[in-house]
């Protein structure tokens, strides 16, 4: 009764543990490594895509012949010419500069110089905000 207290109680630590994750790679790495010793045959064999994401990334190699197949040329919408002309226009008679203006409309100055290089895919919220501002109707006829 050396771990049992004045009620009864057992005092004596309880130790848990799991098991070791890799148990089951010892054991096999341990009779393989016997049968070396052995000098009998040992028996291999290769699993495949286990433990790895190539099973999944084969769909995406399907995609990508897809995608070289395709002849179609797919390019963003750009501002048109005249939109460009229209805003630079506007903008020069109210003697703004591209900074001033893209401050009125609370957008980055680089959205202005965009617009106006005709770099920009049309954003009709920003095109309506110019339009306020600048007083003047850029889409559409004047």
């Amino acid at each position: 009764m050396s771990g049992i207290g004045p009620l009864g109680q057992d005092w004596e630590p309880v130790v848990i543990r799991k098991k070791a994750p890799n148990a089951a790679a010892k054991k096999d790495e341990k009779a393989v490594n016997e049968a070396r010793r052995a000098g009998g045959p040992i028996e291999t064999i290769k699993k495949y895509n286990a433990g790895s994401n190539k099973a999944a990334s084969s769909a995406t190699s399907l995609n990508t012949k897809k995608l070289d197949d395709e002849t179609e040329v797919l390019a963003h919408e750009k501002v048109p010419t005249e939109l460009r002309k229209n805003i630079m226009q506007a903008r020069l008679d109210k003697k703004l500069t591209q900074a001033q203006l893209a401050q009125q409309i609370n957008e980055k100055p680089q959205i202005i110089q965009e617009y106006e290089s005709g770099k920009a895919i049309p954003n009709q919220q920003i095109i309506t905000k110019l339009e306020r501002v600048l007083g003047v109707k850029l889409r559409g006829k004047k």
